[in-house]
């Protein structure tokens, strides 16, 4: 088995490998172009990252700069936001859904080291993967860590670190994340009268 092969599949592996380096170094190319883009070449910017990704759906913008390490290990599915800052550390495999808006400097982590210093300083390392499912909001500055999976239907305060998996239909905060509450039909009757009220206002203007 290969070190992409273990590093795929959440075994212990050597970064320092030809394939994982040109794969490595095709991520950065890509990320370094599109970090240096301007306004005026969107459509530039979306041939960049269906590029990068390993796939990418319609409608996905990111605000300049984003780091990744490999873009390859990662898939986005339409109507994805990143603002900016955003960090993917794709070691593992990332898998993002529809309908997806992350804050500034969201990071994404399925990088991990061996607890043990002696393996650990022989370079060493392993990744598990992180699944966001469809219609997911994360608050600037969420970390999101190795092998978590956040279901659909989700809200992640600003500020949280993410250590274990956050079921369908909540909004969950802190550090260490946590559930805050269930996100219920109030919520959708506030909000859609607000949206209402937005409507009714623009009509008459």
């Amino acid at each position: 088995m290969t070190n992409k092969q273990r590093m795929l599949n959440s075994q212990l592996y050597v970064a320092n490998d030809p394939e994982l380096k040109r794969d490595f170094h095709h991520g950065r190319v890509l990320t370094r172009l599109f970090n240096n883009t301007t306004e005026e070449q969107m459509d530039y910017r979306k041939e960049l990252l269906k590029k990068l990704f390993g796939s990418v759906g319609e409608h996905v913008f990111m605000e300049p700069p984003f780091h990744i390490d490999y873009g390859l290990n990662t898939t986005i599915g339409k109507n994805f936001y990143a603002n900016y800052d955003c960090i993917f550390i794709d070691v593992g495999r990332i898998t993002i859904g529809d309908n997806v808006m992350f804050g500034p400097r969201v990071g994404l982590y399925t990088a991990g080291h061996p607890i043990d210093a002696d393996v650990r300083i022989q370079g060493y390392e392993y990744g598990y993967p992180i699944t966001i499912g469809n219609n997911v909001w994360i608050g600037g500055n969420a970390v999101i860590n190795p092998g978590v999976t956040i279901g659909n239907n989700v809200v992640i305060g600003s500020g949280s670190i993410v250590t274990h998996d956050i079921p369908d239909n909540v909004i969950a905060v802190g550090n260490p994340c946590r559930v805050l509450r269930e996100i219920n039909e109030a919520d959708k009757q506030k909000w859609e009268t607000q949206k209402r009220e937005y409507i009714a206002e623009m009509e008459t203007d």
